[in-house]
């Protein structure tokens, strides 16, 4: 059975997301990254991190007086997890609903449509 991860909110999410593109990376670090983009207090992302790590969602290294955080949670699972959440909560657990309506409200590139129509082939011969 596939452990269960510990959903995160969307600052939670913006954090591991700047871990997963970085590494491992003091309080400092993510924080100057997450005010690249809107102003956030040093002390709101330190108390985030905090709560990350009692979520294990982030790992937090002690060893030297400035602390290193590192994602405790893969890219690939955190992305899987919430979007089935997405897909139950939106979609009544429909991908198809999901997918036609992705594809409905954007226009799709020659390359975005050959890489699903590789994907659809990959899964019907259940590779």
């Amino acid at each position: 059975m596939q452990k269960q991860i510990s959903k995160p909110t969307e600052s939670e999410l913006e954090i591991l997301q700047i871990l997963w593109q970085v590494g491992p990376s003091s309080v400092r670090f993510v924080n100057d990254k997450l005010n690249q983009k809107r102003e956030v207090g040093y002390t709101t992302t330190l108390k985030i991190m905090q709560i990350m790590a009692d979520k294990h969602l982030v790992l937090r290294n002690t060893e030297s007086r400035t602390h290193i955080y590192s994602a405790n949670v893969s890219e690939a699972d955190t992305q899987k997890q919430l979007l089935q959440k997405f897909v139950d909560a939106t979609f009544r657990g429909s991908a198809m609903k999901m997918v036609l309506q992705a594809l409905g409200n954007h226009e799709a590139s020659n390359e975005e449509l050959e890489k699903i129509k590789a994907l659809i082939k990959t899964i019907e011969k259940g590779e």
